[in-house]
């Protein structure tokens, strides 16, 4: 009903006599008929429905409502239906029945709810879309989920609801299946959502099919990251990196924006032979990469001389790296007294920061002169459009003398944080230095995270960097990562 936009449906239940017409057909008196109609979502009864018999009675001796389960195999099930089925009704009661009243209550309960819901204009309103695969545990797909609902409030969305699927491999067409975007597409309109956000990335195809089925906008995870990344942009070199990566992202989803983007061009200069205006567009992006491009490597060989100079100063580097919001700025201010921008969100900062650190040599306690880089967070399965944009950044790691490897340890997922990082690190061009994996808020997490943490990492350093915890230590073992880096046994 809410696809096809009907104010109202009846149903009629057939007897089991009637006269047979000539040729056949069916035959039968009409026994009952039943008024059906939607209804705002506040004012939902619940049913009970079974698969097996496919029949629908209100549940007045159940008041618990069961979550609906990843995987529905279960043949009975309680939920809110958006619709609500009268009493069985005669021919009589139904032609008294005044659908334009009812129709125009109906309109105004849906009204009042959808002020009632009303936010900020500005915030777009999300149905977050998360498919498991059978190559994910359930750990690693809530964890995802978590993430990317902090990534849509960080990019300054909000998170109304969130629909799961599970599937065997994700669907070529349209990640799920054909009754997933018929729900997809209910629930949207029931929460007036107007942005869906799936937790994966799609292809152009897969995100042109979902918004023509769902009829909304579609965007996909690498999309909320570059969001995020253009809002935080605050230098002219961040700027020009976001700026490259969106353009490499935007170019190939260029097509399926209908009509206006597969016009001939009008004017002069564009009769004749001509060009279409999706090809216009394409050229025009692809020369704006190709000279983002050329500043981005003047931008690489301007970092690479300021590396050269304290190369020639003998001042070691460390490079801090980090999943997101591990708090490598917060860590940076306590170090070096800075007042480096530090949130708890993520990818608060983007732009590297250098700052000069003097620490107690390892071998003779003198003064030591060392600068420490706080860099770009990194995330699980990092767009390659990121990489490629930020590579005058990710140069700063792979040119560092050390690391520093930050883990947030509050946080639940940190070991699979932990392999994320590793795994970028591994698929970097140049081979990073030595590291020290140093784990942050320890304030913030019970005794046996810590056992844990410590048996599995002998060597670590764990500290609490807003709280000022253990920075003595961390000095000392940054003293002795720097004589390992520049004077290997």
């Amino acid at each position: 009903m809410a696809i096809q936009r009907l104010d109202a449906l009846v149903w009629l239940t057939l007897s089991g006599g009637g006269f047979q017409r000539r040729g056949g057909g069916a035959a039968g008196y009409i026994q009952d008929t039943y008024l059906v109609h939607l209804i705002p979502q506040g004012d939902r009864p619940n049913f009970e429905f079974s698969v097996l018999s496919a029949k629908l009675e209100p549940a007045s001796t159940k008041t618990e409502e069961i979550e609906e389960p990843l995987i529905q195999n279960s043949p009975i099930k309680t939920q809110n239906f958006p619709w609500k089925i009268s009493e069985p009704l005669s021919l009589d009661d139904l032609a008294d029945q005044d659908f334009l009243e009812l129709v125009e209550g109906l309109e105004a309960d849906f009204q009042a709810e959808f002020v009632a819901k009303q936010v900020d204009a500005d915030q777009d309103k999300v149905l977050l879309v998360g498919v498991m695969t059978q190559h994910m545990t359930l750990l690693d797909f809530e964890d995802g989920l978590a993430e990317i609902t902090r990534l849509v409030e960080s990019a300054g969305g909000q998170v109304l609801q969130t629909v799961r699927q599970k599937r065997s491999n994700p669907h070529p067409q349209t990640v799920v299946g054909e009754g997933k975007i018929q729900e997809i597409s209910l629930t949207a309109q029931t929460i007036s959502a107007n942005l869906v956000v799936f937790d994966r990335d799609l292809s152009p195809a897969q995100i042109r099919n979902l918004e023509i089925q769902i009829g909304i906008r579609v965007v996909d995870r690498t999309e909320v990251i570059l969001d995020i990344f253009a809002q935080r942009a605050r230098s002219s070199e961040g700027k020009l990196q976001v700026e490259l990566a969106q353009l490499q992202y935007s170019l190939p989803r260029l097509t399926g924006r209908g009509q206006a983007m597969s016009r001939q061009g009008g004017g002069i200069g564009t009769r004749g032979p001509g060009e279409t205006k999706l090809e216009t567009e394409r050229r025009t992006i692809a020369k704006r990469i190709s000279r983002l491009q050329q500043e981005v490597n003047q931008l690489l060989a301007h970092r690479f001389r300021l590396r050269q100079n304290r190369h020639h100063m003998d001042v070691p580097s460390v490079a801090i790296v980090g999943y997101t919001n591990a708090g490598k700025s917060t860590l940076l201010n306590l170090l070096t007294n800075s007042e480096v921008y530090a949130a708890d969100q993520l990818f608060a900062t983007l732009d590297p920061t250098t700052r000069k650190l003097t620490i107690p040599g390892a071998l003779t306690g003198e003064p030591l002169s060392i600068v420490l880089t706080d860099t770009v967070g990194f995330i699980r399965e990092l767009p390659l459009s990121l990489i490629d944009a930020f590579r005058a950044t990710l140069e700063e790691v792979t040119d560092a003398d050390a690391l520093l490897h930050l883990v947030d340890l509050s946080h639940p997922a940190w070991q699979s944080q932990i392999r994320s990082v590793m795994n970028i690190l591994t698929d970097m061009p140049v081979t990073p230095g030595p590291a020290l994996v140093v784990f942050n808020k320890i304030d913030a997490v019970d005794g046996d995270t810590l056992a844990l943490a410590r048996e599995e990492f002998p060597q670590a350093v764990f500290i609490s960097a807003a709280k000022g915890l253990g920075m003595e230590s961390l000095r000392d073992r940054l003293a002795q990562l720097i004589q390992y880096a520049l004077y290997p046994r």
